[in-house]
């Protein structure tokens, strides 16, 4: 008895090992919903895009999305959810005085203590320019703000906040400093990508420091993380030689994109931001559109917390089409692995897969979000899928669809010129249990409006071992199997 049941034990063991263990696919859980309360008003043609989501670490339905504001008039776009996102409730962002009431470009993060945290920058004159960078933060969620704290001087563009899980006070800045701007174009080349830190929650920031070498003369779209040990990591582009986005050759109007190479930067700071190095993710990045500088689409960084891993993703058309691009850093490495293909429409289709953002759940999984028009042979109208990986990055499961309906990749700002935008980025949270995501939809909008509005959607994944009780299971069962059988032989010969 005892023999048949180490063999049963064993069994079970490595089948609930195989099972629990195995890639899990998610699915939707219900269906997408808008986020800003004017998405189902056909009289609010506001032009929301870019969206960043945060989640309160000590309060799991507590939901923040902020998001910029393209039309009518440039503003930012603060929404609060208590019940995980089921309902929706908009916060002001006030503005500071003596500022104009343009505030633009916001960016959302949680402290580990649940203070929320919030920068924007404030617009100035006629042409628009980056006045100043502003803090504030929040202790109920969101509810309500406290006065704004300057962060930053003039032409911090792409400005983006991030906080120190681990240190409840501990802020990220990262920026492109412009010295002189124009009409679509940054004058001079040069400009760098900066990082600041702040030690008490925004009130004050250390001296910024270069992250971007000075031989890197066009960099743009920093997009920061942090690492296992506290390390900070800062992906951005190096347009190379690409005067006709940078220096605004385009004049602002659509047409066929820059023709050279891109690269993709990462710099890594183990020292709280004091010192930096560098690496080259990848070099051979071919551009998918033309874009205006100061709006540039943004590459994606991911950690994942446990074992060090360092994600990066982007998109590139090297096979006639814009694919969605992954590559990985083990801690320590040396060399970057990748890139992998994640989107798994047939590759050459002429539909393209772009703008990706990742997240990394507890468990590891890697999840990646990203504009998709394989529905579309015109390749014009988007539907917004997610892909995960169980393997580091190596391979990645059949893609969720998350929105419910396609809607026109052309309709926002900068349709009158052919050069519409999406915004600069979608917005990712990835949990054991699901993934969080929000993105522009132009579904409420037209070539007239160019009404943008957000959507999210949650897609749930099944409940999935820890790499090592997995292969505890595995390997136990298989012991236990062998013993019992061991046992079960022995018994029959003694039986001869």
């Amino acid at each position: 008895m005892l023999a048949v049941a180490l063999v049963l034990v064993g069994g079970i063991a490595i089948v609930v090992s195989a099972y629990f263990g195995d890639r899990q696919t998610g699915s939707l859980r219900g269906s997408d919903r808008p986020v800003n309360a004017g998405a189902r008003d056909m009289g609010d043609i506001q032009a929301n895009n870019s969206p960043a989501l945060a989640r309160n670490p000590t309060r799991a339905g507590n939901l923040v999305v902020a998001n910029r504001i393209d039309l009518q008039r440039f503003s930012c776009g603060l929404n609060v959810s208590f019940d995980g996102g089921a309902r929706w409730s908009p916060t002001s962002i006030p503005i500071p005085k003596g500022e104009e009431p343009k505030c633009y470009a916001p960016d959302v993060t949680f402290a580990g203590d649940g203070t929320l945290y919030i920068s924007y920058v404030t617009l100035r004159g006629r042409g628009n320019v980056p006045h100043a960078a502003w803090v504030v933060q929040s202790k109920d969620g969101g509810r309500t703000l406290s006065a704004p704290q300057r962060a930053l001087g003039r032409l911090a563009f792409q400005v983006r906040l991030t906080a120190d899980p681990e240190r409840a006070d501990r802020l990220y800045l990262t920026w492109v400093q412009a010295s002189e701007v124009g009409l679509y174009r940054f004058t001079e080349t040069g400009n760098p990508v900066r990082f600041a830190r702040s030690d008490d929650g925004g009130s004050t920031w250390k001296r910024s420091v270069r992250v971007s070498t000075p031989s890197r003369a066009r960099v743009l779209a920093p997009s920061a993380a942090v690492g296992a040990d506290g390390e900070i990591y800062v992906v951005y582009l190096d347009l190379g030689q690409d005067t006709l986005d940078y220096e605004g050759a385009h004049q602002g109007f659509g047409g066929r994109p820059y023709g050279g190479r891109f690269e993709l930067v990462m710099g890594r700071s183990v020292d709280g931001g004091a010192t930096w190095e560098e690496s080259s993710v990848e070099r051979g990045l071919t551009a998918i559109e033309r874009f205006l500088v100061f709006l540039p689409p943004s590459p994606a960084v991911a950690v994942d917390r446990n074992s060090g891993r360092v994600y990066a993703g982007f998109h590139e058309q090297r096979m006639g089409a814009a694919d969605v691009l992954v590559w990985s850093l083990s801690r320590d490495g040396a060399r970057w692995q990748g890139p992998t293909r994640v989107n798994d429409n047939p590759a050459g289709d002429k539909t393209s897969q772009y703008l990706p953002k990742l997240a990394v759940a507890p468990d590891g999984r890697l999840d990646v979000v990203y504009y998709d028009r394989r529905a579309d042979r015109k390749n014009v109208l988007n539907e917004v899928s997610l892909q995960s990986s169980f393997d580091k990055g190596q391979s990645f499961t059949k893609r969720i669809r998350l929105s419910s309906r396609r809607f026109d990749s052309r309709v926002g700002f900068g349709f009158d010129r052919n050069l519409p935008d999406l915004g600069s980025r979608l917005a990712l949270l990835s949990g054991e249990s699901g993934a969080l995501a929000a993105w522009s939809d132009t579904r409420n909008g037209t070539a007239v409006t160019n009404k943008q509005d957000i959507f999210k959607a949650e897609v749930a994944f099944p409940a999935r071992l820890s790499e090592p009780v997995e292969r505890g299971l595995l390997y136990g069962g298989i012991t236990l199997g062998i013993l019992g059988l061991a046992l079960l032989a022995s018994a029959s010969r003694r039986r001869r």
